[in-house]
């Protein structure tokens, strides 16, 4: 793949007519399953077959090919799991093949998600030489204590090391940090957000902990050995975390994303604009417009059930959904939303065929939990924010 300049940051305004096409593709492989995780992530104590499942991630691309027909890629995310345990020849082939399929124009933005342990930073120099430019780093937690709590296996010094490394070798480079740990404090947050920014990343995810359905973290929270803070305390949180990044100079552009301007991820603004996106691997979902309609798609889960349908029939889908035009209308308004340019409005009563309702409408704004951008887009304000579901679900019905 032709290298990419060392400055690949863009402006992406509410102006972008097109939301962009992406490609991504899940490795679903990890080292230690996390025990608030519940992605499609797996551990095997055995090697994984690297040449066979970039056999198979070749494979699917093509059926996919058939399905998107020659499109011009805005953006490539390799996610997982824990793509960083892949060799770099590996995703080396898997970007090459990418390029045999679909149009990659230079410069484009090649995301790959990493652990920050030392044996997969040791790998960074690689991935760069393959083509990626931007490296998203799970970094999670500032501090040893929450770290473990966690289940992770790095410790800050690792993770520093990291990201000291990959501010090196790759353009651009965000780390996630997840926070409403327990006990965690507004002010110990403060000097862990300040801290984190201090690195000069120009991108951060910060996800509040959830508690999941079929994590461990689940039965203990059920068997009350597990306190996380309450709604209120949560919020409380979230506003602080709104606060300190705006002061920092990384502002929310989402609800959990925040970047310096010009440095917000192409890809993820792909999904939140409501573009088209191919999904490849074991558990990747997509949307795609295709013979002038949109369908979902989505691929089994279990790698190895995966890789045998792929193998015997070319693809791993176990979904292809056609999406009515009211179910485009309500997804555009759930990912929209989310963003700190909201929706625009034409373009959701172009696909649900009716106006909002002017009274849920008005009674939102009169509560300060929308607010229009002149005739053209809707928003949610920072109150709005943190009932997001319940203003989606109004304004959908």
């Amino acid at each position: 793949m032709t290298a990419v300049p060392l400055d690949i940051r863009q402006s992406f305004g509410p102006d972008l007519a097109d939301p962009g096409f992406g490609i991504y593709v899940h490795w679903p492989f990890c080292a230690a399953k996390c025990p608030y995780c519940d992605f499609n992530s797996h551990v095997r104590h055995q090697p994984v077959d690297q040449p066979r499942f970039v056999q198979a991630f070749l494979t699917e691309m093509a059926t996919m090919r058939r399905l998107t027909g020659s499109r011009s890629v805005t953006s490539i995310f390799m996610g997982g799991g824990t793509p960083s345990l892949m060799a770099p020849e590996t995703v080396d082939a898997i970007l090459n093949g990418i390029a045999r399929h679909w149009h990659v124009p230079d410069g484009i933005e090649i995301t790959m998600e990493a652990n920050p342990s030392s044996v997969e930073a040791e790998r960074f120099r690689g991935y760069r030489a393959a083509g990626v430019n931007r490296v998203s780093l799970g970094v999670q937690a500032l501090n040893d204590r929450d770290l473990k709590f966690l289940g992770r296996l790095h410790d800050v010094a690792d993770a520093l090391k990291a990201i000291r490394l990959a501010r090196d070798i790759f353009p651009r480079m965000s780390f996630d940090l997840i926070y409403a740990r327990p006990n965690q404090t507004v002010e110990e947050w403060d000097r862990e957000l300040k801290e984190a920014v201090s690195y000069a990343v120009d991108h951060l995810s910060l996800y509040q902990l959830t508690i999941e359905e079929g994590t461990p973290f689940y039965g203990l929270h059920k068997a009350g050995k597990l306190i996380v803070p309450d709604g209120e305390q949560s919020a409380v949180l979230y506003e602080a975390t709104q606060e300190i990044t705006e002061r920092e100079g990384m502002p929310a552009y989402e609800v959990s994303n925040h970047a310096r301007p010009g440095c917000e991820s192409r890809h993820n603004l792909t999904y939140w604009r409501y573009g088209d996106y191919v999904g490849i691997g074991p558990g990747a979902h997509g949307r795609l417009t295709t013979g002038g309609s949109k369908i979902a798609t989505a691929t089994e889960r279990k790698p190895e059930s995966w890789l045998s349908l792929v193998e015997a029939g070319g693809h791993g889908m176990v979904d292809q959904e056609l999406l009515e035009r009211e179910a485009q209308s309500d997804e555009l308004l759930l990912m929209g939303l989310r963003l700190k340019e909201g929706v625009d409005l034409a373009r959701w009563q172009s696909l649900s065929g009716r106006d909002l309702d002017p009274d849920r409408e008005q009674f939102l704004i009169e509560h300060g939990f929308i607010e229009r951008l002149g005739n053209s887009r809707l928003r949610c304000t920072p109150a709005g924010m943190l009932i997001l579901d319940a203003v989606v679900a109004d304004l959908a019905c």
